[in-house]
């Protein structure tokens, strides 16, 4: 008896976003502020649907766009990183690492819930608000939702959120 799974992949030249940011790693290092043009792909497992979809490829290509337009040509700044803090100052957001700071007009950023703005944790915040978008329109959840980001050729990180 055979079986089958079934996934489905969404790519394409529209699904990017060009954005600036910097990380810090190994506890007392920081990049300069830098900027990527990132593409973004996603897969979706599930089972097959009543219209024998695993899920429409036309919406799931809409809700990344959506969300890669929200982070495009945006400051990437993270919410939850031990090492850079974010003050308010008025129309700004000042980001404060050890005695170096910059400050960023706050229309201009995207304040992220992750602890580093790197290509892993980019992928896993879009994975996260994907399913919440799917939940949202009813679907029911699929075995896995892989996303992968990349940001520049042959450079890439990827999550899958297995269900």
């Amino acid at each position: 008896m055979s079986s089958s799974r079934y996934k489905v992949r969404v790519t394409k030249d529209f699904l990017v976003f060009s954005s600036g940011h910097f990380i810090t790693f190994e506890g007392d290092q920081c990049e300069r502020v830098h900027g990527h043009n990132y593409r973004t792909a996603v897969e979706v497992d599930g089972d097959l649907d009543g219209n024998h979809y695993v899920v429409d490829f036309i919406a799931l290509r809409d809700m990344t766009r959506a969300i890669c337009d929200e982070l495009d040509h945006r400051m990437l700044l993270p919410a939850s990183n031990p090492y850079i803090r974010l003050e308010d100052d008025g129309p700004n957001i000042v980001a404060r690492y050890r005695d170096r700071y910059w400050s960023f007009p706050r229309d201009e950023c995207v304040v992220l819930p992750i602890a580093n703005t790197t290509a892993e944790l980019l992928a896993k915040y879009i994975a996260d608000r994907l399913l919440v978008a799917m939940r949202a329109r009813g679907w029911a959840d699929p075995r896995a939702v892989r996303v992968e980001v990349e940001e520049c050729f042959g450079q890439s990180a990827e999550v899958e959120l297995t269900l």
